[in-house]
């Protein structure tokens, strides 16, 4: 039964939209994120099984379909018989149970996957310190608050970004002195990652992306992947084992190989990496085509890779359960080990 669950969130990961019932009103607050795999979407968490995934939501057209019996929710694939009960979960802040922000949306570098620069509305402009605290309180009143996450976009300089970062960071520990707070942003020096953790940090998150240079010169080629990996090795020593991680996108040309062998090296340094399946969609599907990288992902290889992943945390005394925000708290749009398998 879990090997079934464990494909149907695969599925889910990988498919398109879900179709909502003819005047169906959701029970919560619809996502509208700025950053990761549902960049611009209207969204959802949907969750079956102990498991959770954030789906984009459609009134026209999906290749899932909600169906509401009296209140009991199910959903169907292409049509044939899917989920027998499925629920809708609130989203804090881009995330169920997480406020995670996206400081700024802007950035100076062109990553061909990466859709949040192409959004149209600045709507992260205005989240100031005050407004985030306000925005953070106002959710505790509401429901479960367990943890902070913030990201940003280079929109001007790595160091501005950075110490906007750590700003924001400090003003969060000051008004919740117990409060986990995860961190992804770009860095490029020993000091930036040593300023958000004395701002109040607890856990970082600096993306590898990729375990080949060669496809991170032509995915990323105004960064630098030595640089990233240094950062990653420089970031285990100031927050320590399993407080560490980085996202390893797969679907771009590598071989399970060349990701084995790279969450390999990256775990042997106590960095827990994480997977994450390349997404299409109107806003990056040319650029990354105009590059030669067409994914073609299934659910087995997902699946394949996500026990491999396991395997080598368990060689490397690692588990995801050390993070407590960001995405292997989040679950929704990954695999993840030793909370989905």
């Amino acid at each position: 039964m879990e090997e079934d669950l464990i494909r149907k969130k695969a599925q889910l990961i990988l498919g398109g939209d879900v179709l909502l019932p003819k005047g169906y009103k959701m029970p919560y607050r619809i996502s509208r994120s700025t950053a990761g795999p549902g960049a611009g979407k209207r969204s959802a968490v949907f969750s079956f099984g102990g498991m959770r995934v954030k789906k984009g939501i459609s009134h026209d057209t999906g290749d899932f379909e909600l169906a509401d019996n009296d209140g009991i929710l199910s959903m169907t694939y292409h049509g044939a018989p899917f989920l027998d009960r499925v629920e809708i979960r609130p989203v804090v802040f881009h995330s169920p149970e997480q406020a995670f922000f996206n400081l700024d949306h802007r950035c100076i570098y062109n990553c061909r996957f990466c859709t949040s620069p192409l959004l149209k509305n600045d709507v992260t402009k205005i989240l100031t310190n005050e407004k985030i605290i306000e925005m953070i309180r106002g959710s505790m009143e509401e429901q479960d608050v367990i943890s902070v996450a913030l990201t940003s976009g280079v929109a001007v300089s790595v160091r501005d970004t950075v110490n906007r970062m750590a700003s924001c960071v400090a003003a969060i520990r000051r008004e919740f002195p117990d409060m986990p707070i995860g961190v992804e942003p770009y860095v490029d020096s020993e000091e930036q990652i040593a300023s958000l953790k004395r701002s109040g940090a607890t856990e970082i998150k600096i993306n590898l992306e990729t375990p080949r240079k060669d496809i991170f010169e032509k995915i990323c080629p105004e960064l630098d992947h030595s640089l990233i990996l240094d950062m990653l090795k420089l970031s285990v020593n100031i927050f320590g084992v399993g407080k560490v991680t980085t996202n390893l996108i797969f679907g771009m040309g590598e071989s399970d190989d060349d990701l084995e062998k790279c969450m390999d090296m990256l775990a042997s340094f106590g960095c827990v990496p994480g997977l994450r399946a390349i997404r299409l969609n109107d806003m990056n599907r040319d650029s990354m085509k105009n590059i030669g990288m067409i994914p073609n992902i299934s659910e087995d290889r997902m699946i394949q890779l996500a026990h491999i992943q396991r395997r080598i945390l368990d060689k490397h005394g690692l588990t995801t359960h050390t993070f407590r925000t960001m995405c292997f708290e989040c679950g929704c749009c990954d695999l993840v080990p030793f909370r989905d398998l």
